[in-house]
């Protein structure tokens, strides 16, 4: 990130009255201007470009409780400058938001009540008392979830069954947000890429995909190469473009991506999103301006899939970071299949991120194969230059990660859809999750709720909603944050016996081809 010029503005002093900002200065601290829940601001130089204020109540809140951390009212004095995304209140409008920040105004928002302004210190404390600002969180960085099988991955989830049981009649768009599609490659794609928008605000007149992190991913969700086709080679595919050629997002960016497809959902029928990216910053999702825009998406009828990450650590991690550590999102965790078709040596990969989010959801919420995953690449990309052994023929190569993994789901999410298209995000989620085949080797939830069965999913006639415990939790403006944090935390208080499971036709589901003795349910984290 580059840094900002150095402000004019003069910093907030020693006699300036801190304390009830929840601000606390701090001279030698790592490169953040911002930081989640407690909002880090210090001088000069040090002070990244941009960081946002946006969404959700006054203060952020780490999880169940407030947050107002203590202030050190010895700050350096040195001059400080933020660009920023600033949100309001429920009824406040951007427009309104805007006339409060005062500040050299960006984009405004759609999905979210927001917009992106560079204020300096002295405009950010007369933000942190406006009751109608609801939180301040960083723009911060969004990269790719990372890359490390080749075709093995496709019988391996049931990818190959999917033709003979959709048909491939006519299925809902996938919009990738990502680095872009390279929508020459007609030996993948033809012309399917029925859209392509680029929303990366460092490099705004940029077209193609300069990374082929993007190109990658559309590729595994529904490319059509004879060679290393994907789980839908017939999807419509939709490029979202947000990265630059390092593979680098803004927050923002990516808020912008999701307000566009919301916009433009009915104009290309689309009903999957897949966001193989990570935000560098931890966050709540009842607070967290990214984790918002994803779920507005959800509840309009598209089904969000996220990467875990590659930040995975023995023993597990925090998955506190947007957009994979929101409940309602579908988070895709990697696996090593071990070279076997069969599930019972797969593991998790070793940096597949998986743990509890900050809100104690367990995540993620299913797996797919990860490693050694061929596909299609731009060749002038920054990928392929980067690692020229791993092409492995013209316009093709290997890499690792979630990332390959979350397309994976989203295209067996596509043909969920394309053969129940009256299906909300929460049942598909639902039939991907229950029909996901063991994985007997990890008992500790780094695999979610199995590997990801494709074909088992489209066999499933009547499934659960994912979404029901969460549901009473969401109304006309979204998700209820406040009234959740007061009255679900405590999920032991839930009364999962409520739930009719009678609704769900197994019938149609052939189960003879599963090995339920190897099944550890004591480790299957279905509900948080």
């Amino acid at each position: 990130m580059p840094r900002p010029s150095e402000s004019r503005e003069a910093p907030p002093t020693e006699g300036d009255d801190l304390a009830s900002t929840g601000l606390r200065c701090e001279p030698h601290l790592p490169d953040h201007s911002l930081r989640q829940g407690e909002h880090w601001i210090y001088p000069s130089d040090a002070v990244r470009a941009r960081s946002s204020y946006l969404r959700w109540p006054s203060w952020q809140r780490w999880g169940r409780r407030r947050r107002r951390p203590k202030v050190r009212r010895k700050c350096r004095r040195g001059r400080l400058r933020a660009s920023s995304t600033t949100s309001g209140v429920r009824g406040v409008s951007s427009d309104d938001v805007a006339a409060v920040a005062h500040g050299r105004l960006g984009r405004a928002f759609s999905s979210i009540n927001g917009i992106v302004t560079t204020i300096n210190g002295a405009q950010l404390l007369a933000l942190a008392h406006n009751p109608n600002i609801l939180s301040i969180v960083p723009d911060a960085p969004v990269a790719p979830a990372g890359l490390e099988e080749a075709s093995l991955w496709r019988p391996a989830i049931g990818a190959t069954r999917v033709a003979p049981l959709l048909g491939w009649g006519k299925l809902p768009a996938i919009a990738i947000v990502d680095s872009g599609v390279d929508s020459t490659r007609t030996q993948d794609f033809g012309s399917r890429i029925v859209a392509s928008v680029n929303l990366n605000s460092d490099n705004p007149n940029a077209t193609g995909d300069a990374e082929g992190h993007g190109t990658m991913v559309a590729g595994i969700a529904a490319g059509a190469s004879p060679s290393y086709p994907g789980v839908v080679p017939t999807a419509p595919i939709v490029s979202v473009r947000t990265a630059d050629a390092n593979g680098a997002s803004h927050m923002s960016d990516v808020i912008a991506a999701c307000d566009w497809i919301l916009k433009n959902q009915s104009a290309y029928n689309i009903r999957v999103a897949n966001l193989s990216l990570v935000s560098e910053a931890q966050s709540s999702f009842v607070n967290d301006p990214l984790d918002a825009a994803v779920e507005k998406l959800w509840f309009h009828g598209v089904v969000v899939v996220a990467a875990a990450g590659n930040f995975g650590q023995p023993g597990g991690v925090s998955m506190t970071h947007a957009p994979g550590n929101d409940p309602f999102v579908i988070t895709v965790g990697a696996l090593d299949t071990n070279g076997t078709l069969g599930t019972a040596d797969d593991v998790a990969a070793p940096w597949s991120a998986y743990g509890h989010t900050g809100d104690g959801f367990r995540k993620p919420d299913i797996s797919a194969p990860g490693r050694w995953i061929v596909a299609p690449v731009p060749l002038a990309a920054t990928l392929p230059a980067a690692a020229p052994a791993r092409i492995v023929s013209p316009g093709y190569m290997w890499m690792s990660g979630t990332s390959l993994s979350a397309p994976m789901v989203s295209g067996a999410a596509d043909a969920v859809l394309g053969l129940h298209p009256g299906w909300t995000p929460g049942q598909v989620k639902s039939a991907l999750m229950q029909t996901a085949s063991p994985l007997p080797a990890i008992g500790d939830g780094a695999g979610g709720a199995g590997e990801l069965n494709a074909a088992q999913a489209l066999r499933l006639s009547g499934p659960s909603d994912a979404d029901a415990a969460l549901e009473r939790f969401v109304g006309d403006s979204g998700f209820d944050g406040a009234a959740w944090e007061q009255g679900a935390t405590d999920w032991s208080a839930t009364d999962w016996s409520a739930t009719d499971w009678s609704a769900t036709d197994w019938s149609a589901t052939d189960w003879s081809a599963t090995d339920w003795s190897a099944t550890d349910w004591s480790a299957t984290a279905w509900l948080p």
